[in-house]
């Protein structure tokens, strides 16, 4: 199979899709490997690099999608990038439909097959390819709010953790999920005074016995989670429901309940959002205010720390990616239900149901697509 790895062009973007190590791989495996030129220098991959490992380089986007039959991205195509599918051709990337009906029209006029990272299940439930950026964001999301928290970027300018005879910063985590848990052991590591809520009472004594007395926990009832937003100098949202939009955990009216200078970070802006007032903005611009709260709502943290992200989530991608390139999508599919839940849009047919109920579109099965 020809596979095609494109440079991302989201702004702030600097993973890659395929490390030279996954070039390598499918190298071995038979199949020819295209590499934009300079696609992986974000990330500390020179060219040379790929071509070491049996990659070819080619100038263009327009000549990677050209070319190859299966496209491995990091990042949801953009615009200039959709037009550029084709039917038949294989989208293998993060997609996140459920709040851009944007993308999932164009995907479905292209005729290609995409399939997400963010839906591909494992036999525990989780989410195996989109767990390494969870991991990532979390980490990040304490970092970037201690940032967004001083005075000079419109926070309240607290400490994290506070002196000797001043308090630590409250934080509150809305998600005990992989990047609730992240966050909230970074946050508790900078002396935060944290607080996780969750709704699964498994996942709560789970995180009780692993982490005893860093961090506390609360049930999620509205109402516990309006007292901890009301006295929180920090509120992570991190708030997952596969493939759907992002539920909206607090209110515009909420904010005027809190504490001026707070701040919020949203890691489900990919999915729309767990804050009524999140919008998505980019590394350049990534903090923004409103009704005297800021709001870090940065649609692509793990691209700030681009190497990291991109070793992470090449580990995740590979094994699938191989698995498609030797077997072909339908076969792959076919012989693991776990990356057929990852098949999104087929031949301009939507095929995952939370997607269609967001965005009131017509939904064909999965195992319909691959018959």
């Amino acid at each position: 199979m020809k596979i095609g790895c494109p440079t991302e062009i989201k702004p702030q973007e600097f993973r890659v899709g395929m490390t030279p190590d996954a070039a390598r791989e499918a190298v071995n495996h038979g199949h020819t490997v295209y590499i934009q030129q300079g696609a992986g220098l974000g990330a500390g991959f020179a060219d040379a690099d790929y071509q070491a490992a049996g990659a070819a380089i080619l100038d263009t986007a327009e000549e990677i999608f050209a070319t190859a039959d299966m496209i491995v991205k990091v990042k949801e195509p953009q615009a200039i990038e959709r037009k550029m599918l084709r039917e038949g051709q294989l989208l293998y990337t993060y997609l996140h439909l459920a709040p851009d009906p944007d993308q999932t029209h164009d995907l479905l006029n292209s005729g290609c097959t995409a399939i997400a990272y963010e839906t591909v299940t494992d036999a525990r439930g989780g989410l195996p390819l989109l767990a390494p950026m969870s991991e990532v964001a979390g980490r990040l999301a304490p970092q970037v709010g201690a940032y967004t928290l001083q005075k000079a970027n419109g926070g309240r300018g607290v400490l994290m953790g506070g002196v000797p005879g001043v308090a630590p910063a409250k934080v509150v985590v809305i998600g005990g999920g992989v990047v609730g848990t992240h966050a909230a052991k970074v946050a508790a590591g900078m002396g935060a005074d944290v607080t996780v809520l969750d709704r699964s009472l498994n996942r709560l004594k789970y995180l009780d016995d692993v982490f005893g007395r860093d961090f506390k926990n609360r049930y999620a009832t509205a109402g516990a989670t309006a007292e901890l937003v009301r006295d929180a100098d920090m509120v992570i949202g991190a708030v997952l429901i596969p493939g759907a939009a992002a539920p909206k955990l607090v209110s515009r009216a909420d904010l005027s309940e809190m504490k001026p200078g707070a701040v919020l970070v949203d890691v489900a802006i990919d999915q729309g959002g767990c804050f009524e007032t999140s919008k998505a903005t980019t590394h350049a611009d990534p903090i923004y205010e409103v009704d005297g709260i800021m709001h870090y709502c940065v649609a692509n943290m793990p691209g700030a720390v681009a190497r990291t992200s991109t070793l992470a989530l090449g580990n995740a991608t590979l094994p699938f990616l191989l698995n498609l390139a030797d077997k072909g999508w339908k076969k792959a599919c076919a012989d693991d239900p776990h990356l057929l839940n990852g098949l999104n849009v087929h031949s301009g047919k939507l095929t995952y149901a939370a997607v269609g109920e967001a965005l009131g579109l017509d939904v064909i099965s999965a195992e319909s697509a691959i018959q």
